[in-house]
């Protein structure tokens, strides 16, 4: 920390090494009604272990359904709309203030530990971050590489690599590139292990004068499903062997398309594997835990898990987290201790993730002025508190684009022309309208738990959930012009090489 800040803090007669650390860890991809928060739980005992002695967010909604807007949601407390991070601008610009940097200023040491290429520098989420770990990496660099491993097109891959090569040192840019590549098509672990290693090495031997913010993101529940083996086996149905079900095709956008046939057995089984890659993150989540209590720093964190969406194993006809606003890629978990939120049970109040971001200022006592200027979220409520009346979403545009899709897999069935639209919904306990950008609505009832019905026999619900959902757009509309983000030329070749599936741009 900067001495001026300390002196700042002092100034104001803030003790900047009694406010509490803060662990943000981020499940990417994670769906509520896998992750247990209550025991006895078969899938994550340590997270419901924590949330028993902490507090769990039964009710809590992503304001996007894929990593780049939902993280940055959860960064600066605002929609996609308004913090310009989405599929049609893929960057997090300057112009909006991030959590970490709101924490940076008031002289807490800031890390980061991504395993998603996403959530990076290249993207605009290194501001406020005094150490950024990356996963991708095998030698931590500041030339990054990861685009290169995602790639999926061998010829694409060796032009980056040549294009890339040079910038630093290009023994440690190519041993970079090999293991990128070589981590997304292995079997076992997605970056995990070695993660949380670093951030025990880091835990045990950092200088404890003053507080920490640490965020994480954990891959592992990303397509492709891939757990240990001895995970596998614990969630797989007892007739299916690991190679079996390892047999089974992942391929969201032939599966989309219609050029793959998969069954419900093949889903239960995929399930299996999710659940699993679920269970062997939890195990990483209890070692993170036992290492904070070791250095006796678990007493004076708020430790909070959150999933930044869901996902689609077959339900709705769709795999991946695409191409939709439904319950099974918005609703996701969300689990604090420490604080106030100590023994504070289960909460089923509707809440979103960006409420995050006000409750964490509140709790370690930040001002921050700006940032809080800037937030559409209110603190989480406490139980005499009530939640919200309505949680929003949005999906700004088709990623991959439909074009994508059909020079890589083809579209022989013309399946695409559906999804070539953007989303936005507003939802409440009982009903979710969603409105494409067609002009085309559906209502759905929502309270037998991820199934969502669609039902059309509610035309006052129907009219007043649209006029809700008009009044909100509004309200962002202006914003994001302000707000509007253009990649500059080094993060648009990242994103021309960047993707699970891509020719010029689309997401992992």
């Amino acid at each position: 920390m900067a001495s001026s800040q300390v002196h700042r803090e002092q100034s104001l007669g803030v003790s900047v090494t009694t406010r509490p650390n803060v662990v943000l860890l981020v499940l990417d991809t994670a769906r509520a009604d896998c992750v247990d928060t209550v025991q006895p739980a078969a899938v994550t005992p340590n997270i419901a272990a924590i949330a028993e002695s902490g507090t769990a967010y039964t009710e809590a909604f992503s304001s996007a359904p894929w990593t780049m807007p939902s993280h940055a949601s959860l960064f600066t407390g605002t929609y996609s709309s308004t913090h310009g991070a989405h599929a049609g601008h893929r960057r997090l610009g300057p112009d909006l203030i991030t959590l970490p940097a709101a924490f940076a200023d008031h002289g807490y040491e800031t890390v980061a530990a991504s395993n998603n290429a996403w959530i990076s520098d290249a993207f605009g989420f290194g501001r406020g971050f005094e150490t950024f770990y990356r996963g991708w990496q095998l030698v931590q660099s500041e030339t990054d590489l990861g685009e290169v491993g995602l790639t999926n097109n061998g010829r694409a891959l060796w032009l980056r690599l040549l294009h890339r090569l040079f910038d630093g040192n290009p023994l440690t840019n190519t041993l970079n590139a090999a293991y990128a590549k070589f981590r997304f098509s292995s079997r076992g672990d997605s970056g995990a292990a070695r993660t949380t290693e670093w951030v025990q090495e880091w835990l045990q031997t950092r200088s404890q004068d003053r507080p920490f913010f640490l965020f994480g993101n954990y891959l592992e529940p990303h397509l492709e499903y891939q757990p240990p083996k001895s995970y596998a086996q614990q969630h797989l149905p007892d007739d299916v062997s690991y190679d079996e079900a390892m047999a089974i095709p992942q391929n969201p956008w032939r599966y989309l398309t219609n050029q793959l046939s998969l069954s419900e057995r093949d889903f239960e089984i995929l399930r299996g594997l999710y659940k699993a890659e679920l269970s062997y993150l939890d195990s990483h989540i209890g070692a993170l835990c036992e290492t904070l209590r070791a250095t006796d720093q678990w007493e004076n964190t708020l430790f909070v898990i959150v999933g930044d969406h869901g996902e689609n194993i077959g339900e709705h006809g769709l795999m991946d987290h695409q191409y939709g606003l439904f319950d099974t890629l918005l609703h996701v978990p969300l689990v604090i201790t420490g604080g106030s939120f100590t023994n504070g049970g289960q909460r089923d109040q509707l809440v979103q993730l960006l409420d995050v971001v006000p409750t964490l200022l509140d709790e370690t006592d930040l001002a921050a002025p700006a940032l809080r200027d800037q937030l559409a979220g209110t603190s989480l409520p406490h139980p005499s508190e009530q939640g919200r009346t309505h949680v929003f979403a949005e999906y700004k545009a088709p990623q991959p684009t439909p074009e994508t899709i059909e020079q890589r897999v083809g579209d022989p069935h013309d399946v695409m022309s559906t999804y070539d639209r953007a989303l936005h919904a507003v939802r409440t306990t009982e009903h979710k309208l969603v409105r494409d950008s067609r002009g085309e609505t559906e209502l759905y009832d929502v309270t037998d738990g991820e199934s969502e019905l669609s039902c059309s026999n509610h035309p006052t619900t129907t009219a007043q959930l649209n006029s809700k959902l008009e009044q909100w757009q509004s309200s962002l509309d202006s914003a994001e012009s302000a707000t509007q983000v253009k990649p500059d030329e080094n993060t648009a070749q990242i994103l021309d090489a960047l993707g699970y599936l891509q020719v010029d741009s689309d997401s992992k």
